[in-house]
């Protein structure tokens, strides 16, 4: 089994920073894709970012030059380091990964989920 597990949020001020991280445990698997999605109330979950083994990455429009997507691949860690924050970034956000498990093959696995509130 493997499972993903999230931590970082919490309450910033408008124009703040918070570091998301997300921890992929369990045995005989490999993190391939690792991304980061956030839903907000009453809207869709949408993704945030992600970003490859080999480290390409890809935004969504309104978080571009604001949040950067890393990863660790030896820790299987994932981290979104969020900048200059705004109202409308106030979400659950949720860590997810396709994950290669031996014996069984690629899963998309998602973590619980880490909130994020940002106060004008």
């Amino acid at each position: 089994q493997v499972e993903l597990v999230e931590s970082g949020g919490g309450l910033v001020q408008a124009g703040g920073s918070l570091r998301l991280s997300c921890v992929a445990s369990g045995s005989m698997f490999r993190a391939n894709s690792m991304g980061w999605h956030r839903q907000a109330p009453g809207k869709e979950r949408e993704l945030v970012a992600s970003i490859t083994t080999g480290g390409v990455t890809n935004y969504e429009d309104s978080v571009r030059g604001r949040f950067t997507i890393s990863r660790d691949n030896a820790k299987d860690t994932v981290y979104l380091q969020m900048n200059s924050l705004k109202p409308e970034d106030t979400a659950v956000y949720y860590c997810n990964a396709a994950v290669y498990i031996l014996n069984t093959g690629v899963r998309e696995i998602w973590g619980q989920g880490t909130l994020v509130t940002v106060s004008s």
